[in-house]
């Protein structure tokens, strides 16, 4: 059974409302080396208690290195994305496999651990991945199962930041 051990990249890249925690945000809670102070406390609140990373919990990431050494945390609870055909103007609501990547770190979006990943579960279940940099800044990756012409497509999202090679 995997363990968390020193990884501690969820404290730092998720936002908790409770605690006026921004994504990106080291929490104020987070010890280096330790943990959290407030672990299993009266004062941590229910969305530290209830939330697990994917990698932590789940044989799918089996070939995935631990979360702090990858760059990137993988919820196991799926977002949704609103996409609007251009031609039709029609809205389609989609579920997206969330993946919270350190900003420090944004060519992980190209990790071929995480690229098969994507590919896995677009096969398996038809979803698209949300990668979130923060709360405003994000890239919505398309893996060729789901594309119409069977290539990987990236669409930036409003406020995405600006790094050099990673939009295609």
């Amino acid at each position: 059974m995997r363990q968390c051990g020193d990884c501690q990249l969820c404290c730092r890249l998720l936002p908790v409302v409770p605690l006026d925690k921004k994504a990106g945000q080291k929490c104020e809670h987070q010890k280096f080396g330790k943990g959290c102070a407030i672990y299993l406390r009266a004062r941590m609140p229910m969305e530290c208690r209830m939330w697990n990373c994917r990698w932590l919990v789940n044989d799918d990431c089996a070939d995935m290195p631990r979360p702090d050494r990858a760059h990137y945390v993988i919820d196991i609870m799926p977002d949704r994305l609103v996409l609007q055909d251009n031609a039709t103007g029609v809205e389609h609501e989609i579920f997206v496999v969330q993946v919270w990547i350190d900003p420090k770190h944004p060519e992980v979006v190209h990790d071929k651990h995480l690229r098969a990943y994507m590919l896995r579960r677009a096969q398996a279940d038809g979803m698209a991945t949300l990668i979130r940099f923060d709360s405003r800044q994000s890239l919505a990756v398309f893996p060729p199962p789901i594309s119409s012409d069977g290539e990987w497509h990236e669409r930036a999202g409003v406020g995405s930041p600006d790094f050099p090679g990673l939009f295609r």
